[in-house]
């Protein structure tokens, strides 16, 4: 029996729709967004404002506060790629299993081999057991904690790790980073409202227990993992083993693991071969191109290893040499251009390619729009990629 086709056009009508690009298909809220994409990249903390901004109409910095922190339905948690992610409640046991806890060990093992090495304890172990236990209940006894107020209650903390000595990139980085990340990894603690604005990745630091009411529950890593996948093919399918294994950054062993537990359909693409759910084979119905201008580590434009479909040949000036995003401008599912922040609040983009009238006057007012929207506040992407730091002047 012959394979399925799915078109380059058939998976740009699906990524506006499914990711909420469409005017007519809006999240109605931050968490909505969230949980269809698998969650909102936080990386850079402004990526969940700005991705969500592009999703939900009419959506402010203080409404999505109020499901950051004031009435929490969003949670900034380790996931995939040992990346952050804000992803609503009943995914963050996935992302905990599927993949943080996995990361745990090695950064442990990383941490007390800096320890003894450095000669700041002799038995590293014990010494991560006892400040890990120590910062833990500093934070709860807290509520809340920054990082400078647990340096004050946990003395071992203020200790300094030294990297490349004699080199031009060596340096120090306190000790806290490293435990904070261990801790996080763990799932101990989590991220909770930062010092300062929206744009500050400065986290206050609480307990799981202290921001999710139920808490989170526990799940086999191979159920979450299988779970995780699921949801992406949904929202990002068609795919590849290699799109699968980049975007969730676990061995290909595990990915060929959990797609085994699955109903799925192998389907021919432009790119080759790739799965869908097997229940996810019906067209999508055609929609009017509109323009979207989304931010620097989006979840949609870093939501696949293989992008010529809805990249072209314009990854050059909007990716930095590490393979990070930066902000990009959209028409009829594809990447068209870029866009940056100047310093006098301007947002200045350019097309890399001809869109016609109807879609440079589109680009032109979801610019306007997004200018209003971000005011007086300045934003710099964390990574910065040429064609971002050369419009932002």
């Amino acid at each position: 029996m012959a394979k399925a086709r799915i078109s380059r056009e058939e998976r740009r009508r699906r990524l506006v729709r499914r990711h909420h690009l469409l005017p007519d298909h809006p999240a109605a809220s931050g968490t909505e967004a969230a949980r269809r994409l698998v969650g909102l990249h936080s990386s850079d903390p402004t990526t969940v404002f700005l991705s969500a901004r592009a999703r939900v109409p009419g959506i402010t910095v203080t409404d999505l506060e109020r499901e950051l922190y004031e009435r929490p339905s969003l949670f900034r948690v380790l996931g995939m790629r040992r990346t952050l992610f804000a992803v609503p409640a009943e995914q963050v046991p996935l992302l905990r299993h599927g993949c943080a806890l996995k990361m745990a060990p090695a950064e442990r093992r990383r941490l007390v081999g800096y320890l003894e090495g450095q000669d700041l304890a002799r038995d590293g172990e014990a010494w991560v057991r006892r400040v890990s236990d120590a910062t833990v209940e500093a934070i709860s006894r807290r509520g809340e904690a920054a990082a400078m107020e647990l340096r004050e209650d946990v003395p071992e903390l203020k200790l300094t790790l030294e990297f490349g000595k004699g080199k031009k990139w060596g340096g120090t980085v306190g000790i806290s980073t490293r435990v904070l990340f261990l801790l996080a990894c763990e799932g101990r603690i989590i991220r909770a409202r930062p010092r300062g604005s929206w744009i500050s990745g400065q986290y206050r630091w609480t307990t799981p227990a202290g921001l999710i009411p139920r808490g989170v529950r526990d799940l086999d890593p191979a159920e979450a993992r299988a779970r995780i996948l699921e949801l992406w093919l949904h929202a990002y399918g068609p795919g590849t083993k290699a799109d699968l294994k980049w975007w969730s950054g676990w061995p290909l062993r595990d990915v060929r693991a959990a797609l085994g537990s699955l109903e799925i359909s192998e389907v021919e693409t432009d790119e080759g071969p790739a799965h869908v759910l097997a229940d996810d084979l019906e067209p999508t119905p055609p929609s009017a191109p509109r323009a979207a201008l989304l931010p620097s580590l989006d979840s949609t434009i870093m939501g696949w290893r293989d992008r010529d479909w809805y990249l072209g040949d314009h990854a050059g000036p909007l990716y930095d040499r590490n393979g990070n995003a930066g902000p990009t401008v959209w028409w009829d599912g594809r990447v068209v251009g870029g866009w940056a922040q100047t310093r006098e609040g301007r947002v200045s983009y350019r097309l890399l390619e001809d869109i016609g009238g109807e879609g440079e006057a589109d680009v032109a007012r979801v610019a306007a729009h997004l200018e209003d929207w971000m005011g007086p506040t300045r934003v710099t992407p964390r990574f910065r990629t040429p064609l971002e730091r050369e419009l932002a002047g």
